[in-house]
């Protein structure tokens, strides 16, 4: 059995927090780190790769169960002191287990035919990254890609954001020549506020790329020139918009609703 690690100078703590806070290094070493027996459960039950697997003593039964399977797997485990796991942790509190994941192997192959993708163009904030890969898998996206300025979608807060949607979606970092590429047979619509039809007079029924930017600076130039057609929500109240994460999750349901009338195997 593996000896209690207590030092914040061992190799491979050293190495989950470089991964941590590092896109470069997440490359080189083809790894990322996610957080917490619930991400960790979804990895597994995704027959995601796992490098391995970090615990401390405060873990509670669930987790001790899922480290019972993870171990038959088998996938090297490493207990730490509590103290310790604090450190690593990218959290306030730390949940006693932190495990080391392989990046997708590239190239990422994708759904074919490709009917619903997302598409972030330059969306910054790790917070709504993550949020919008949770609502993309829950409407059904069949990919989300996103362009160079978004926010690196392998980093912790995206993936504790992302509740899981990494492990069930293709998710891809393309330059613009390969992002115009890949959507280029679909109808590809933008959201913005200019020239834009509401919601729900745009037909979002045929295959789409869905387009979001950033919402301090607007569509790129690039999103411009992609896009075919550009919705926008209603706001009768006095808010002058609406969070990127909040927007993009109201108009992927609004791609459900008209596609499948509302129906659905589950709700909230």
């Amino acid at each position: 059995m593996a000896h209690l690690i207590t030092s914040r100078q061992n190799p491979r703590v050293q190495a989950v927090r470089r991964l941590m806070e590092d896109a470069q290094y997440r490359q080189e070493r083809q790894a990322f780190v996610a957080e917490g027996v619930r991400l960790i459960e979804e990895a597994w039950m995704r027959r995601w790769p796992f490098v391995e697997v970090f615990y401390d003593a405060t873990i509670n039964e669930r987790g001790r169960l899922l480290l019972e399977s993870l171990r038959r797997a088998p996938i090297p485990l490493q207990e730490v002191t509590p103290a310790l796991m604090e450190s690593m942790s990218g959290t306030q509190t730390a949940q006693g287990l932190l495990a080391v994941l392989r990046l997708p192997s590239a190239p990422v192959a994708l759904p074919q035919p490709l009917t619903f993708v997302l598409v972030l163009d330059q969306v910054r904030d790790p917070g709504n990254v993550g949020t919008l890969l949770r609502s993309a898998a829950a409407a059904g996206v069949q990919a989300v890609l996103l362009s160079p300025g978004s926010a690196d979608p392998w980093q912790p807060k995206v993936v504790r954001a992302g509740m899981g949607a990494h492990f069930r979606l293709p998710i891809l970092r393309l330059s613009l020549e390969a992002l115009a590429l890949t959507i280029a047979g679909l109808k590809r619509v933008l959201a913005d506020l200019h020239d834009a039809l509401p919601l729900w007079q745009a037909d979002l029924r045929s295959p789409l790329a869905l387009i979001l930017s950033n919402e301090a600076h607007g569509p790129s130039e690039w999103a411009s020139q992609q896009a075919q057609e550009r919705i926008y929500i209603p706001m009768p109240g006095q808010m002058e918009s609406l969070n990127v994460a909040m927007a993009g999750s109201i108009l992927l349901f609004e791609v459900v609703r008209q596609r499948w009338g509302g129906g659905g195997s589950s709700g909230l």
